[in-house]
């Protein structure tokens, strides 16, 4: 069974980690996958990858290299992708960076980098989507947020704030769309193992599956399947929630 069988996708932070498992995962669920990247040459082994998870010879998979916090690239690459595909069924906002360190010394660059790169990001491309969401009386926005976002973290101030503004920007939106057919809600990934926590020392890995009830960390797939639930018609039902998918770390 394909749960997204020519459905149209559309996930930005596609070409690494969560994203990328996530693209694959639509692509083998039958859906028409674009990528929103900066790097062209993950683009395009993504792009191949895509390729070979095809499961009809009519799915279409596409890469855009576009700085997802810059709105008027984003408003051109949507509307680009929209005269293509004449529609765009699902949003998934995965893009994000990390600049920690401690307030004190966390520069005005590394608050404004994370919270345009992060949550910005969230605000141009489902404005760019809302009104032909609305207009196709029916669509799906997925924003990736964080644990962060729920319990905070030191030395993670602006990486915590953009991931709960992105939480308070979900809620919001699934209200005001609740009655066109469009739902919007959020993962929380707890620790994932991508590049990002492969950067942390052993001492770090160790604090943290201390605090996961199940002893080991997530990987992209477990994201990729809530993804594709919340994607699914299975949750046709369901919006302006946060699905923790976690390990148990936060209850």
């Amino acid at each position: 069974m394909q749960l997204l069988k020519a459905k149209r996708a559309l996930i930005t932070g596609g070409t690494a980690g969560i994203g990328k498992e996530i693209a694959l995962a639509f692509a083998r669920q039958g859906a028409d996958v674009a990528i929103f990247g900066t790097n062209e040459e993950r683009a395009a082994a993504t792009l191949a990858e895509l390729t070979d998870c095809r499961v009809s010879p009519e799915q279409r998979f596409i890469s855009v290299l576009v700085d997802v916090a810059a709105k008027p690239l984003v408003d051109s690459a949507v509307q680009q992708l929209l005269l293509s595909w004449g529609q765009i069924d699902i949003l998934v906002n995965n893009a994000g960076i990390t600049r920690d360190a401690l307030l004190m010394r966390m520069t005005e660059e590394d608050w404004d980098q994370v919270m345009d790169v992060n949550l910005k990001s969230v605000y141009n491309t489902c404005q760019a989507l809302v009104r032909p969401m609305i207009k196709a009386k029916g669509g799906k926005m997925i924003n990736i947020s964080s644990v962060v976002g729920l319990t905070g973290n030191a030395g993670q101030a602006n990486y915590a704030a953009s991931k709960s503004g992105m939480i308070g920007f979900t809620k919001a939106l699934a209200q005001e769309l609740a009655t066109r057919n469009v739902c919007v809600n959020c993962i929380a990934p707890g620790f994932i193992q991508t590049r990002m926590t492969s950067a942390l020392n052993e001492g770090q890995k160790e604090g943290i599956l201390k605090k996961i009830p199940m002893g080991r960390m997530g990987e992209p797939q477990d994201i990729a399947n809530a993804a594709v639930f919340l994607a699914s018609n299975l949750a046709d039902y369901i919006t302006g929630q946060v699905l923790t998918v976690d390990g148990g770390m936060v209850m």
